[in-house]
């Protein structure tokens, strides 16, 4: 979205200095951080989520290796329903972790 809109603020030293600690507790820039407070968004920060979503990565690229050999004659398919129902809870935890799931209480901080 281009954002066209200009909006200038002043903040006394120590208010700019909270702001900038939670934007960038948040991992968001100044701007990004100000716009989701003044709207009222929930900011969800989840500690390790880069390294869950890179295991995730690597599963999924498995399974696509998997599902090559598997058409190309070259294995026998395995049964991963197990496989998928795992994957569906760990997606369910991180979905829940986000804030928009059922809030587990751990490993999520609102900011």
């Amino acid at each position: 979205m281009k954002k066209s809109k200009m909006f200038s603020m002043r903040f006394t030293e120590a208010d700019f200095e909270r702001i900038k600690r939670s934007a960038e507790k948040s991992r968001l820039d100044m701007t990004g951080y100000i716009t989701a407070a003044a709207l009222d968004r929930k900011i969800v920060v989840i500690d390790g989520l880069d390294q869950v979503v890179s295991e995730l990565k690597g599963v999924g690229r498995n399974l696509n290796q998997l599902t090559t050999l598997c058409n190309m004659g070259k294995i026998k398919c395995p049964d991963l329903n197990e496989a998928k129902r795992r994957f569906g809870e760990v997606f369910d935890a991180v979905y829940a972790l986000s804030g928009r799931g059922r809030d587990t209480g751990s490993g999520r901080e609102v900011v």
